[in-house]
């Protein structure tokens, strides 16, 4: 039996972790989260060449990396983006292969913002992408993230369009309602697949 491996992708701020806490909470599936790798992908040799890239730019006075500091960097440059997303992205994958692979035959959940840009569409059996209304999606992400309206208009423009997106994907789920509309969707998408769940 394969497993079942449901990627779930979006924009920035249009929903993604609010959709994988109810499928953890309500249903029990493994989260596999490729943010969190890729915060702890920052380590060792990878460490190091980050620190021969940007020098002190990035780093606070105790000698840890200034996360805003370096998204001021490669949000504002698509080569520098493209040179971090290098150094990153291989160990993720890694991460989440190595993960999966040890729950099954579990159903597992792939929160993966980039999935379509990093071409590990390929690591699930099928697609999720969280929409929600532009307008939203930016008041959101200014609110969450306590950015001005430009460095959350450069971050958005930084990702494939949530346009895009939604023609990729296997499964649509918009989040421009209330928590009871968007659920209810996740349910559907979740218990209306012949793979069925496994836990």
């Amino acid at each position: 039996m394969q497993q079942r491996i449901i990627g779930i992708t979006g924009g920035i701020a249009t929903g993604k972790t609010t959709v994988s806490d109810y499928l953890r909470d309500t249903y029990g599936l493994p989260i596999l989260d490729a943010d969190l790798y890729a915060r702890n992908a920052l380590v060792g040799d990878r460490l190091r060449k980050l620190q021969e890239r940007y020098g002190k730019l990035i780093f606070d006075d105790r000698g840890n990396i200034d996360r805003r500091k370096l998204g001021a960097i490669v949000f504002d440059s698509a080569s520098e983006l493209q040179w971090l997303e290098g150094l990153i992205h291989p160990y993720v994958r890694e991460c989440l292969i190595s993960e999966a692979k040890s729950r099954e035959p579990s159903t597992v959940i792939m929160v993966i913002p980039l999935l379509f840009e990093a071409n590990m569409e390929t690591l699930v059996t099928e697609t999720w992408a969280i929409a929600c209304d532009p307008q939203q999606q930016l008041q959101r992400l200014m609110s969450r993230s306590h950015l001005s309206e430009t460095e959350a208009i450069q971050r958005i423009a930084s990702q494939m369009s949530q346009a895009e997106k939604i023609e990729l994907a296997d499964v649509v789920i918009t989040n421009s309602a209330n928590p009871e509309d968007l659920f209810l969707q996740v349910d559907l998408a979740l218990l209306n697949s012949p793979m069925g769940i496994y836990r």
